[in-house]
């Protein structure tokens, strides 16, 4: 059953939308590499296409209605969108969720140390990842520091080209012989993920101390620069992601390679598609969010209660809230886990079976359960409702196939599916096939990308 590669059934101006709509992706996938920067640049999105905070809406006591637009913000670092429908909200929602966090090296808070006269910032990683492709590799420093008087500093290092860069360092091959015999997880270790900033031992303004004067002088443009001190560390939220913008893939010109495409490619589809849903019949919701890499715990991740409780206040503003009635709308509901799946890889046949797996062109993917071994920790959607999803692609001849994340008993992997379907709710991940995931550079094509907001279209109609 083998599935026809859409580029197979695009004329000239299809190719030109994918084109078209993939180069508002590439400039998404460069401008937003931490979850921060993703929410702050979709509610600049939602607010210019008529979507109101509901801090407003609350604090002016306004009631929500039919055709009424609104996003919800928890704590910058995720984001809920909903459209009111014409139909009683009771019947359910029609859900997109994403998540916008993505594997990194996270900048400890107590980092800068000096060794030699170079001054290195220590680091923990985040969310899974082979610490080996890491170095050797040009990062840049994205995040926030946040000062005892409340000011927030936002920071980015590296992403102009006429900034400088940072790094992790690698061990040359002449001497890496015990290095080249340890098995991959050793070969870097995490605690050896530091990053080199600086080589000059030109010390502080005042010249007075020879004791680290590198670190010295790294921290003097820091505070000349974004005005903190190395105390300010202590409250900072900091990552060392790749720097550079996503680069578009191929002599064909049919990809794009980029940071963070899972999953962020899902947030930007589900995104655009909620954008441009209008008049819609059920209400829809987007959701953006965080942690998902580590377990979608804390209060930015799905286990929240944000999503909740933004509906709570969804159905008081509408006159309409019971803990009964909020039950019956989320059981109701029906949601996409817009996550990406492994992409079928040539050099690595072996991990894949070919039947049931999901293969760049062909679409978006579909993929029932995920989870790992005897589908352990997975949502497994009910047949029903996949007939019912594939009925909705059908209607508008959106490419779509269905897979699993590599062979039986091989590995596995999870999303926030089982979390929205623990309210009883019809759920299903779907996303884009994705090429070197959790590597530094991950790879899509283009036509999955474009077929993905088709099909999210489809399905919140």
């Amino acid at each position: 059953m083998k599935r026809v590669n859409a580029w197979t059934k695009c004329d000239n101006i299809k190719i030109q939308k994918v084109m078209e709509f993939n180069e508002g992706y590439r400039e998404f996938l460069s401008q937003c590499k931490t979850e921060r920067e993703c929410v702050t640049r979709s509610v600049e999105i939602a607010k210019a296409n008529g979507y109101v905070d509901i801090n407003d809406i609350i604090k002016d006591g306004r009631a929500i209605k039919a055709g009424d637009k609104i996003y919800a913000v928890n704590k910058g670092k995720a984001l809920m969108m909903v459209n009111i429908g014409k139909k009683d909200i009771e019947e359910g929602l029609r859900i997109l969720g994403a998540h916008v966090d993505s594997p990194r090296l996270d900048i400890k808070q107590n980092p800068l140390y000096e060794d030699e006269e170079l001054v290195l910032m220590d680091t923990h990683y985040y969310g899974g990842i082979k610490k080996y492709q890491w170095t050797a590799v040009p990062l840049a420093i994205h995040g926030v520091v946040v000062l005892t008087n409340g000011t927030t500093i936002n920071v980015t290092i590296g992403e102009d080209m006429n900034d400088p860069v940072v790094g992790v360092s690698d061990l040359l091959i002449h001497l890496a012989a015990e290095q080249m015999d340890k098995k991959a997880a050793k070969v870097v270790e995490g605690e050896n993920l530091d990053i080199l900033v600086g080589s000059m031992p030109m010390g502080d303004e005042n010249g007075e101390d020879d004791k680290e004067k590198t670190k010295k002088y790294i921290l003097r443009i820091l505070k000349d620069k974004y005005g903190f001190e190395e105390e300010d560390f202590m409250s900072a939220e900091l990552e060392a992601v790749p720097a550079g913008p996503a680069r578009n893939m191929g002599i064909d010109n049919s990809m794009i390679m980029g940071y963070g495409q899972d999953d962020r490619v899902c947030a930007y589809t589900s995104l655009m598609a909620m954008i441009e849903s209008e008049n819609v019949e059920k209400t829809t919701v987007c959701l953006l969010v965080d942690k998902e890499e580590i377990g979608s715990v804390g209060a930015t991740g799905m286990t929240s209660k944000f999503f909740e409780n933004t509906m709570a206040e969804i159905l008081n503003s509408m006159g309409v809230y019971s803990e009964l009635k909020l039950r019956r709308v989320l059981a109701n509901s029906w949601m996409l886990s817009s996550d990406v799946n492994a992409a079928y890889d040539p050099n690595y046949a072996s991990v894949f079976e070919k039947k049931n797996a999901s293969f760049m062109g062909r679409g978006i993917v579909f993929c029932k359960f995920t989870g790992a071994r005897g589908k352990s920790g997975s949502n497994d959607a009910n047949a029903e409702f996949v007939a019912a999803v594939r009925a909705a692609m059908e209607r508008d001849d959106v490419a779509y196939q269905m897979a699993e994340l590599g062979k039986v008993d091989v590995g596995g992997g999870g999303t926030i599916a089982y979390i929205l379907a623990e309210y009883g709710m019809e759920v299903m991940d779907c996303g884009v096939a994705v090429q070197n995931m959790h590597a530094p550079y991950e790879v899509t094509s283009k036509i999955d990308i474009y077929e993905t907001y088709r099909g999210y279209l489809a399905f919140l109609k």
